[in-house]
């Protein structure tokens, strides 16, 4: 089995840190699992797998993780703004509309 099926078959995010053999603060991760996981996702997608042999595809995968459970140790999941929600809460919104009155309503000139 490949180390990218034998981490799809994991659930638990202190299992992927067992399964790549990294050391983890469990605080960490009981706060960050997800965003950490997610993180790891984005580094993945960004490596080009191709011809690898399965030792340098485990080894890439642990550095992945590595940097990404890296990023939470020195930031906290808001900082990082791995999920859209927060993403979005950072958005500069569109300055709201003025309301726009016709003199002629307040006149009556309309009638």
């Amino acid at each position: 089995m490949s180390i990218l099926d034998e981490l799809g078959q994991l659930s638990a995010a202190e299992e992927f840190f067992v399964a790549l053999d990294l050391p983890y603060d469990p605080k960490i991760v009981a706060v960050a699992r997800l965003h950490i996981l997610c993180r790891m996702g984005e580094y993945l997608r960004r490596d080009a797998f191709a011809g690898g042999d399965e030792a340098a595809l485990r080894a890439s995968c642990r550095a992945h993780l590595e940097k990404a459970y890296g990023d939470f140790v020195r930031s906290t999941p808001i900082e990082e703004r791995v999920f859209k929600v927060h993403k979005d809460a950072i958005k500069r919104l569109a300055p709201p509309k003025k309301p726009f009155v016709p003199l002629a309503s307040l006149t009556g000139a309309d009638r």
